[in-house]
């Protein structure tokens, strides 16, 4: 009995065990998951999209410019560290555009394709020129490409020297039986200035002293060029007309160095113009120049074309293209002047790097030769990439906005400063050093940049007071201001690539805001105005303490930047609907 006892206290000791594991054990698990969970979320960090330096354990306001933090996942949208992305109506405005790179000296089928324009042959031209001095009493030529005909009446002259002589004549002429000599070289004279046997016996046989003597062409052809007009007096040999016979012209091409070795005279070459892209012209290279245009660094190519149906104009632009042996066929990957930043020793492209979404990456690049406006690529690039070639400076923008490597962030996210304090000498050499020294300017450039940015300042105070029409007219004395910066004063060729670029983007914005009427469009515009505004100051200077405000509500909270003379903040992107929202984020000096 007692042995039955206390098999049955082990049972339900047993069974009080299981069921206190099955109670409280998955419990703890849960609990442990939990935990977890929790962990998870307290390890979730929120940053600023404009300022991606700053990372917090939780939600809140940017320190910095008071915006909304996100999610740190969110931010990055799977992005690489030092990826972009822009939104479609940045893109739009800003004018982005993008080139893939690849082989531009030849297509697939080993084409060598060179451009170039349509000119006159100059073997086929003529000069008709007077025979003697006087005075264009009838012009019969009316205009530039009118056509002549040979024996044509070209013109009439009154010349003094030509009637002494006729008397000269008609003296001799009365002694001819005395004197054969004389009468003879006296008719000889007047051959020398043209006149046939039968003009110079009509004189003789009139016995009248004739005033006005014709010019006959002595060509045929087109009117190139009228270089007299009536009344004007001529000297002897003084050219009248220039008249071109059109029948066959000249194809001429611009040929870069690295293409020199390719071409041979006699080489078949294809000529198509945009007037008749259908059309094939068939033709020799004729022409080799042996000496090479030191500014364009080309040398010249020419081709000789049948221009029997008349079918091509001198000025026209044609494209040649010619059969390269494989053997000599050169791949060379070039890209536009307009897609590269230079800082100092360093060559930047921005490179598209998802074809579907507007998603940019800063790459370095080497370059090579310059040809024309375009540059070589030797290291960097890879064929079938796609580089912004228009709007580059933008997209640095936005880089240097979102703290990712930039022209001037060299390290990209990790050496993000954010925008406060100043910009200059107090900057730090390693991201300033080379660009102040490679834009050292004169003191003049920067007088005529002042200019401008005084302009810009009238154009920013009419926005802050809402008047659309002042700020049309300070737009418009802007672009007359900056047409008138002389890029002559910067010393170095990459100088003048840099203002070449930020000019042609500050006309584009500032061209905008002067063709709008609305002041919601011309605010729209300002903030691409004032970004390339900013860069062209940064990079060559003003001698004026110049004040970078920032406003974090502008353009539905993405933040808007302008320069302004005083610290005060005056919003001109609100006017005075909010006039004092933002503050001072550069000083630059």
């Amino acid at each position: 009995m007692k042995n039955n006892k206390i098999v049955i206290y082990i049972g339900l000791l047993a069974i009080g065990i299981l069921f206190g594991w099955f109670m409280f054990g998955g419990t703890s698990n849960n609990a442990t998951e939990h935990n977890h969970e929790e962990v998870a979320e307290t390890l979730q960090m929120w940053t600023c999209s404009m300022h991606p330096q700053i990372m917090q354990p939780e939600p809140g306001d940017c320190p910095i410019c008071g915006m909304d933090l996100i999610s740190a996942d969110s931010g990055e949208e799977g992005l690489a560290l030092n990826e972009i992305k822009m939104t479609e109506n940045a893109m739009a405005l800003a004018n982005i555009q993008t080139t893939i790179v690849g082989d531009a000296t030849r297509t697939d089928a080993n084409q060598l394709s060179l451009s170039g324009k349509i000119m006159a042959n100059e073997e086929a031209n003529a000069v008709q020129a007077s025979y003697f001095e006087g005075r264009i009493e009838k012009l019969n030529v009316n205009f530039t490409g009118e056509e002549v005909r040979k024996g044509q009446l070209l013109a009439t002259i009154y010349a003094p020297n030509l009637v002494a002589a006729q008397q000269e004549l008609l003296t001799a002429s009365s002694m001819k039986a005395t004197q054969p000599a004389l009468y003879k070289a006296v008719r000889n004279k007047l051959k020398l200035w043209k006149l046939s046997d039968a003009q110079i016996s009509q004189i003789e046989n009139s016995g009248k002293v004739r005033e006005n003597f014709p010019i006959y062409a002595t060509v045929s052809g087109t009117v190139s060029q009228k270089m007299v007009e009536e009344g004007d007096y001529v000297k002897q040999g003084q050219p009248i007309v220039k008249v071109s016979d059109l029948g066959t012209v000249w194809a001429m091409f611009d040929s870069y160095e690295n293409q020199i070795s390719q071409l041979k005279e006699g080489q078949t070459i294809k000529v198509t113009s945009n007037a008749y892209p259908k059309i094939e012209f068939d033709a020799k290279v004729s022409f080799i120049n042996p000496v090479l245009d030191t500014k364009s660094r080309t040398v010249a190519v020419r081709a000789t074309l049948n221009n029997k149906d008349d079918l091509l104009k001198p000025g026209m632009f044609v494209t040649g293209k010619l059969e390269v042996p494989k053997e000599v066929a050169k791949t060379t990957l070039m890209i536009p002047a307009t897609a590269i930043l230079w800082t100092g020793n360093r060559s930047l492209v921005y490179v598209k790097t998802n074809p579907n979404e507007p998603i940019f990456e800063m790459r370095e690049v080497t370059l090579g030769t310059k040809n024309g406006d375009v540059y070589d690529i030797t290291e960097g690039l890879f064929d079938g990439d796609e580089v912004v070639t228009n709007g580059t400076f933008t997209v640095d923008a936005a880089a240097q906005l979102q703290g990712k490597k930039s022209m001037m962030n060299k390290e990209g996210a990790k050496a993000a400063t954010g925008h406060e304090g100043h910009v200059g000498v107090e900057d730090s050499e390693e991201n300033h050093f080379n660009l102040n020294e490679r834009v050292k300017v004169s003191d003049e450039f920067k007088n005529q940049l002042k200019v401008v940015f005084n302009d810009y300042i009238q154009l920013k105070d009419a926005l802050v007071k809402d008047d659309s029409k002042k700020v049309k007219t300070a737009s418009e004395n802007l672009l007359r201001n900056i047409s008138k910066v002389d890029m002559k004063l910067l010393k170095y060729e990459e100088t003048h690539h840099h203002w070449m670029l930020l000019e042609n983007e500050i006309k584009a914005s500032a061209t905008s805001i002067s063709k709008s009427s609305k002041i919601k469009e011309q605010r729209t515009y300002f903030k691409s105005l004032s970004s390339h505004l900013t860069n062209a100051i940064e990079v060559f200077g003003i001698n004026e303490k110049v004040y970078h405000q920032f406003c974090p509500m502008v353009d539905n909270n993405t933040g808007g930047y302008w320069l302004s003379k005083e610290e005060k903040v005056f919003n001109p992107y609100f006017g005075n609907a909010m006039l004092t929202c933002g503050e001072v984020k550069q000083v630059i000096e």
